[in-house]
């Protein structure tokens, strides 16, 4: 009997203790937990619309404007001209870059020469006697010719009579004959048709050269082409004069060019216009690689962003009242980083720099607003110190 006293006894109390426990437990109220703020502090830019220039980029690679290929049209030995035919050597206009042995070719002309002067020899009696008024002339003709030099144009016929005595001599056609001898002579030196310099060398001296053959190529300095490819769309602000800004590869270099030629058909496949920039300058050389900056369109009333700071591809976080507000914009032009848009008000202030996490709403501090609060803050310490 006893025991079950005690046991029901060590109930009761174990019971009563769960019970107590409870009590103490849902008496206790939970403490709320705090949420802490967090205040992000941005970069921040005022708008102030303006007239902004739309820039097309474009690259190539310079190539001379004046380009010559040289080819021979004779055959014969190469003859030493006094400067070497190699790549990069200069020539003045005018100047021998080519001379082709012609010494056999030369005792052609000279024959014909000889038989055309040996001709009007000939009819100088019959001039005398049936064309007095013309014989001075012919007479003047024959006593002022060198065989060595070009032959001069025949005297004009006085009248159809002497036209017709002089055809029927067979002075013309001897005459046209050594002309057309005299300039393929002329083919056996190769002159610079202006100042330049040889590029390319495919022959030396000594070399037998071939009807045909190429002898290498020759180009102008100081003026350059740049061809670029633009969209088609850019196609009515294109203009023939525009100036045009150009760096080299490492921008450490500006040159100024001008658009000088602008195709008139859009390539059916990349739908771009090509478009011929000339430049000059004396420090340039062929096969450099330039950058194009094309002032193709002014837009205004706008600004140009950064692409990374437009949300949903059309709206742009601005600062009101210490939090982020979504603004609607026009974006105008793309580029490969920057974007110019319309729309935004004067005196609006943006994020210059893209927030992450960036919601409409968020509470923000500008760098201005979080400097001045840690320069009094700094002071208020000071203070409490002293």
């Amino acid at each position: 009997m006893r025991k079950i006293i005690l046991g029901i006894l060590a109930l009761l109390i174990i019971g009563g203790a769960i019970y107590a426990s409870k009590v103490i437990i849902d008496s206790k109220t939970a403490p709320k937990p705090r949420v802490k703020k967090e205040v992000k502090i941005i970069t921040t830019d005022t708008i102030t619309n303006s007239t902004v220039s739309i820039i097309i980029p474009a690259n190539g690679n310079l190539q001379a404007k004046r380009r010559v290929e040289l080819y021979a049209e004779v055959t014969g030995v190469f003859k030493p001209t006094g400067i070497l035919f190699k790549t990069g050597q200069e020539y003045r206009a005018g100047q021998s870059m080519i001379i082709i042995e012609n010494s056999e070719f030369y005792a052609q002309v000279q024959s014909a020469r000889s038989n055309l002067n040996n001709q009007i020899t000939a009819i100088m009696p019959d001039l005398r006697l049936d064309y007095p008024s013309s014989y001075q002339q012919w007479q003047s003709y024959l006593d002022s010719w060198d065989m060595n030099a070009l032959t001069p144009a025949l005297p004009q016929p006085v009248d159809d009579k002497e036209k017709y005595f002089i055809t029927g001599r067979n002075i013309y056609t001897t005459y046209f004959n050594i002309k057309n001898l005299e300039s393929r002579l002329g083919k056996y030196r190769i002159r610079a048709p202006f100042n330049g310099v040889l590029t390319e060398a495919m022959v030396t001296e000594g070399t037998l050269i071939r009807s045909g053959q190429q002898l290498g190529e020759f180009i102008q300095t100081g003026t350059y082409e740049l061809q670029v490819a633009i969209s088609s769309e850019f196609a009515g602000f294109l203009k023939i004069g525009e100036s045009v800004e150009l760096k080299n590869i490492s921008d450490a270099k500006i040159y100024t060019g001008k658009v000088s030629r602008i195709n008139g058909k859009v390539d059916q496949a990349s739908q771009t216009i090509t478009t011929v920039i000339e430049v000059k300058d004396d420090n340039l050389k062929e096969g450099m690689y330039l950058t194009a900056n094309l002032d193709a369109q002014k837009i205004e009333n706008a600004i140009e962003i950064n692409r990374s700071l437009l949300q949903n591809e059309n709206q742009l976080f601005a600062v009101e009242d210490g939090k982020l507000v979504l603004k609607t914009i026009q974006p105008v032009h793309f580029s490969d980083k920057k974007v110019v848009v319309k729309g935004l008000e004067n005196g609006t202030v943006i994020i210059a720099q893209s927030v992450p996490g960036a919601y409409e709403g968020m509470i923000v501090k500008t760098e201005q607003q979080a400097a001045r609060e840690k320069e009094k803050q700094s002071t208020t310490d000071q203070s409490a110190l002293k």
